[in-house]
């Protein structure tokens, strides 16, 4: 039986300008799979422009290749992630006048 974990990684947070989520250890698991769940897109011309980062110790972080589609409208967003060492988070930028972002970020990890 594989092994699997789903966290709730941050819970209906309002960006308005950076994103970096908490940053979670995944160094056991083969694949990972990060969802935005976008409830609320406010302001001009908003757009969200996020991205997965990884790092060698959880402090200094890297982008890891894989980016979520702009995102302009409230809706569900995936990203699937491999051969990425230990630590993950997802990292972005909210652009556009007034803008802010009300989301929730999900890891699932899979042996």
């Amino acid at each position: 039986m594989r092994h699997f974990y789903a966290s709730a990684v941050e819970r209906r947070i309002v960006i308005t300008d950076e994103l970096a989520s908490h940053p979670m250890e995944a160094g056991w698991a083969a694949e990972a799979i990060f969802f935005l769940i976008v409830e609320e897109v406010n302001g001009e011309n908003t757009r969200l422009q996020a991205r997965v980062e990884i790092s060698a110790d959880g402090i200094n972080w890297i982008p890891e290749g894989t980016v979520f589609p702009p995102i302009d409208a409230p809706g569900h967003y995936f990203a699937r992630v491999s051969h990425f060492g230990n630590w993950l988070r997802v990292s972005g930028e909210v652009s556009g006048a007034e803008s802010s972002v009300r989301l929730s970020v999900h890891l699932h990890l899979k042996e």
